[in-house]
């Protein structure tokens, strides 16, 4: 739409859109908010997995586990405090039981993160050996 549009009655003022306008970056958009400023690649050392996987085992697990302890013993005690007589005391327990289930999911997604960091060079460098042992086989540049 271009052209020129009236205000308030007065004098007509140009309008103008355009749809298909390039990035300043004439290499490619650039990068979804939040994403600036960070590595261009994925990349990350055998040390830098390891030490994620072990601050999981040894902080972020425990750390999770203690603070659903912490959560179970200050429920339940507020549930028998309301059980006579109050609709609170049945919709808490509702609640806490699915808080119980999202720790639940949490625990498990930690252990599953740990045991993914902790395979994925194995399984990095054995995709690497397999894919080289198969283009080496069927090159015909290995037999000269």
């Amino acid at each position: 739409m271009t052209g020129t549009e009236p205000q308030n009655g007065a004098t007509a003022q140009p309008v103008g859109m355009r749809l298909n306008q390039l990035p300043g970056d004439i290499g490619g958009s650039s990068a979804p908010p939040g994403l600036t400023g960070g590595q261009k690649d994925l990349a990350s050392t055998p040390a830098q997995k390891q030490a994620a996987a072990n601050a999981i085992e040894q902080h972020i697990e425990p750390d999770a586990h203690k603070a659903g302890d912490f959560a179970d013993a200050e429920t339940n005690g507020t549930v028998k405090a309301f059980r006579d007589g109050w609709h609170t005391s049945g919709a808490l327990k509702k609640a806490h039981a699915a808080w119980g289930d999202q720790v639940k999911n949490l625990m498990h997604m930690l252990a599953s993160d740990k045991a993914a960091l902790r395979s994925a060079n194995t399984t990095l460098q054995t995709t690497d050996v397999h894919v080289g042992a198969n283009t080496n086989s069927v090159s015909v540049i290995q037999g000269y």
